[in-house]
């Protein structure tokens, strides 16, 4: 019991950095500079924009539990008790740091506010998603239709972010809807260059023992690998060629692993643009 708490006191410990980092970004980046952000915070910063109008003063902290909350219980069926306990933790940290904790503004320069914030927000989500949460919303929603078809998307996510940020301009000010869809396009780079869960590598493996290599292979990974019988052109001897496809994040490990079995193996790599077929990912 204690040992599977024990392996949870780090992710805890990194959703709380990253909601820190993200209510830092909120206050010393987006607010100051009248960006909007995507996925619920950007919404939440809407709403509160909105409702301000009407004299109603309801806080983003406050209005990003209201609307993960539901969107959360909807997706807890298909997506692990660990990713939607660490994705709460950060909803309800961030709202937290943003009541409790406030940072001083660092740029007046809203060139600045744009990118250095928009590297620093996507990298806190990298951040959340890498230990198995996120920063909720959105990323719900992008995670549970990602595992259910095996691909990224990130992008439609971004269109999504779109729309709010248009609405943004229409409401209040158009040069700051221009300058979010910026950094909203920033966020999304550095989180599809960062988060390589669903990218794949084609493995060339060349190798004269084979079979020990594909009875490592299939014992230790969840994959298939294809054993193609051919003779080295210049010795004239026997070598088996190995092909499989791997997770990006897998690759070093399989390589690794592959050069203790065999330490004169020739192992070449190939980046997959597109795979059709089962692949294993492991669950969130």
């Amino acid at each position: 019991m204690f040992k599977k708490y024990k392996s949870m006191i780090l992710p805890i410990i990194l959703i709380t950095i990253s909601a820190m980092i993200q209510s830092y970004t909120i206050e010393v980046f987006i607010i100051p500079s009248k960006l909007l952000t995507g996925g619920f915070t950007g919404l939440s910063i809407l709403i509160n924009m909105v409702l301000s109008n009407f004299g109603i003063n309801l806080s983003v902290g406050i209005l990003l539990i209201i609307l993960n909350f539901p969107v959360a219980l909807l997706c807890a069926r298909e997506i692990s008790k660990k990713f939607v306990f660490l994705s709460l933790l950060h909803i309800v940290l961030t709202s937290i740091f943003l009541k409790h904790i406030k940072f001083e503004p660092l740029f007046t320069n809203i060139l600045l506010n744009l990118t250095i914030g928009a590297v620093v927000h996507g990298l806190q989500m990298v951040l959340a998603l890498k230990v198995g949460g996120s920063t909720g919303g959105t990323d719900f929603i992008a995670l549970y239709i990602s595992n259910k078809i095996n691909k990224s998307i990130w992008i439609y996510i971004f269109i999504f972010n779109m729309l709010v940020i248009l609405f943004f301009g229409y409401m209040f000010t158009w040069d700051g809807a221009g300058y979010s869809i910026v950094f909203q396009f920033v966020t999304t780079k550095v989180i599809d260059t960062f988060y390589n869960r669903y990218r794949r590598m084609t493995l060339q493996v060349i190798t004269k023992k084979g079979e020990l290599v594909t009875e490592m292979y299939i014992s230790k990974y969840r994959h298939g690998m294809t054993k193609i019988v051919g003779e080295g052109a210049y010795l004239k001897e026997r070598v088996y060629i190995c092909y499989t496809v791997v997770s990006v994040y897998e690759v070093n490990d399989i390589v690794k692993a592959i050069l203790e079995v065999d330490q004169k193996a020739i192992i070449n790599t190939f980046k997959t643009d597109a795979f059709y077929g089962k692949f294993y990912i492991p669950p969130i």
